[in-house]
């Protein structure tokens, strides 16, 4: 076969080019999408995490810098270290599976070209700002202009529709184009939700599941790690839809819990025995501003007590006032809001009255790797815990369960992610100090010292005398004072 014959069979049935110059079986998820390229301008992958998308991605495109005169790419991602990380490091890795396109082309950081005719015969890297503005995110992929034109979309879910305006218009001008899009089911908005939804017609749509149940799944996704993650967090999970069902969520922009739940969380009540053996925590968020309160939430097991609020001290001022708490509950931990290093003087004054606080940066890494960053994860934990039956105080403030139920998560990539708190505070007129408080006592996981407690009568009623050590106190923690 000629070198003109192979290369129109290759530009006929992109598969064949995978299998020849790889070395590779597709999927056949996979194979469906490379059969499908040549007849349809518009192809999108809705995917769960990690079924092999961007490889697919890679293969169109050497395939089409291969199979072409002159064509001309522009590839872009939600995020300029996504797209490097991703697509772009995948074009490298197959490069270099094939002598043909190892000797042909040359890859650089930001643009593939053909060695012979680098300035007519390439693919280029586009990025763009998050804080650019409309008209800034429409020339992303500006600026291509030939004969044969290929868009490529990485993790389109989070992609403004503004980046694939110019994509759609270059359509218009070029003998043959195409856009390829492919990404998580994140956002109910944007190139991806409408490929899927009001432009559902003009689009070849490949939907992928890592469904252990689901006999089309796709292979690559382990089924023991896809049923782990629907038999800990359930299958109606936000997460769980987009990343193991390939769904997207109820809502892309959703509230974390609503009115009623918290309503009935403040209705329930547990006996002291009920919680006697469980951690007794100490959640303590700093003011930032004049305007904001420092709360101290105290959380022992199923129970949430009343917090303490204060405004305008110091440091030292509220230290003694944790420490005071701490020594009279007995506290097993105490985690201090350290973001931005407001808590800072609270530490250091704690540590000198003998206490050891822990601070937490609400920026930082999360244990779970569901959560973008520390503040979601505890969030999202506290409302769990409202929803496993946690018991709220029965005179729960209306801003506590307004921050609750008016802060709202997105996703980052494939990570749920809490918006951030200066838009919250706007939205509410004040800041949700109590919301951050309650949510560090789930910052990370705290053991119960050896307690227990017995009761005796009194002539004025009930009361509880609680044993600590060795030292017997008739501080009550469920009482309200």
């Amino acid at each position: 076969m000629s070198e003109t014959e192979l290369l129109r069979a290759w530009k006929a049935d992109p598969r064949r080019f995978v299998r020849e110059q790889f070395g590779v079986t597709p999927d056949p998820w996979q194979d469906e999408v490379l059969a499908a390229f040549p007849r349809n301008q518009r192809l999108a992958m809705k995917a769960c995490k990690g079924p092999g998308k961007t490889a697919v991605l890679a293969w169109l495109a050497w395939n089409f810098l291969v199979v072409n005169q002159e064509p001309k790419i522009a590839a872009t991602s939600v995020s300029g270290d996504n797209l490097a990380d991703g697509l772009w490091a995948e074009m490298a890795k197959w490069q270099a599976k094939s002598p043909l396109l190892s000797a042909g082309f040359k890859w650089t950081r930001d643009r593939i070209f053909a060695r012979r005719r680098p300035q007519t015969w390439w693919m280029s890297a586009r990025t763009w700002a998050k804080s650019a503005d409309p008209a800034s995110l429409g020339q992303t992929l500006a600026g291509l202009h030939s004969d044969s034109i290929l868009f490529i979309l990485d993790e389109s879910g989070g992609i403004p529709d503004a980046v694939m305006a110019t994509a759609e218009a270059a359509l218009a001008s070029c003998v043959e184009g195409h856009i390829v899009q492919a990404g998580n089911p994140t956002h109910l908005e944007g190139p991806l939700y409408r490929a899927c939804t009001s432009e559902r017609r003009l689009w070849h749509l490949t939907e992928i599941t890592g469904d252990p149940d689901d006999p089309r799944r796709a292979t690559r996704i382990s089924a023991q790690w896809a049923g782990e993650q629907i038999e800990k967090y359930g299958r109606d999970n936000p997460w769980v839809l987009v990343n193991v069902f390939g769904r997207f969520p109820p809502s892309s922009l959703d509230t974390l819990i609503g009115p009623d739940e918290c309503a009935e969380a403040t209705k329930r009540a547990y006996r002291a025995e009920d919680i006697a053996e469980q951690p007794r925590i100490l959640g303590v968020d700093v003011a930032r501003f004049g305007d904001d309160s420092s709360v101290i939430f105290p959380r022992q097991g199923l129970v949430a007590f009343p917090p303490i609020k204060v405004r305008n001290i110091d440091g030292t001022q509220g230290a003694g006032l944790v420490a005071r708490k701490w020594e009279d509950w007995q506290a097993d931990a105490c985690f201090i809001d350290d973001t931005g290093g407001f808590g800072s003087s609270w530490i250091d004054n704690l540590r000198r009255l003998g206490r050891e606080p822990i601070g937490i940066a609400f920026s930082g890494r999360a244990a779970d790797p569901r959560y973008d960053n520390k503040r979601t994860e505890m969030y999202f934990q506290a409302v769990d815990w409202i929803r496993k039956g946690g018991a709220l105080p029965p005179d729960t403030s209306q801003e506590l369960i307004a921050a609750l139920t008016r802060t709202t998560y997105s996703f980052r990539g494939d990570r749920l992610l809490l918006e951030p708190k200066d838009q919250v505070k706007a939205r509410l007129g004040y800041s949700p100090d109590d919301a951050d408080a309650f949510a560090l006592t789930f910052a990370q996981p705290v053991a119960a010292r050896d307690r227990y407690w017995d009761r005796t009568m009194e002539a004025a009623g009930m009361r509880r005398r609680w044993r600590v050590g060795q030292c017997l106190t008739e501080y009550d923690p469920l009482s309200r004072r």
